[in-house]
């Protein structure tokens, strides 16, 4: 069964689209929410997680802060 992924982003935040480019290279469908455009998301993110910066990763409620690769491969199990 597929890992539900949500991507908490902004459009201006360099780590955000590193992040979705690795999630897009290994062929993980995943949601996006820009928490510019949506400050409700963003308040959904701080809660959470207590991180008011982006990106933030929750793979089924494991939550990765930042774009930290190793630990996306791991909680993927992707290569």
């Amino acid at each position: 069964m597929p890992k539900k992924v949500i991507l908490y982003k902004t459009l201006s935040c360099p780590w955000c689209h590193k992040t979705a480019d690795f999630l897009d290279k290994h062929k993980i469908k995943y949601t996006s929410i820009d928490v510019g455009e949506h400050p409700d998301k963003g308040e959904e993110m701080v809660e959470k997680t207590g991180q008011r910066g982006v990106p933030v990763i929750d793979i089924d409620g494991e939550i990765i802060i930042g774009y930290d690769e190793p630990a996306l491969k791991k909680a993927l199990k992707v290569k």
